[in-house]
């Protein structure tokens, strides 16, 4: 299974919210937003703070990709 960041980023530029904004502004480091950008894990501390900044529910942050093996399996 896969967990995929992808609505994070149109939920952001729908909120106009950047990267460095969250850097800047919010603290977030480096290292958790190059997590997000490559689907790796982050904590629920972290989701919860990204659906606290931009005011929204958590399916406009991730979403899930179940593998074809789990599927057909």
């Amino acid at each position: 299974m896969m967990i995929c960041f992808d609505p994070l980023w149109r939920t952001m530029k729908e909120k106009g919210i950047t990267t460095y904004t969250l850097i800047k502004v919010y603290g977030f480091s480096r290292g958790t937003l190059d997590s997000l950008k490559q689907n790796r894990n982050v904590s629920t501390a972290t989701l919860n703070t990204i659906c606290k900044i931009l005011s929204c529910d958590i399916k406009d942050v991730l979403c899930y990709i179940p593998d074809e093996e789990q599927i057909e399996g």
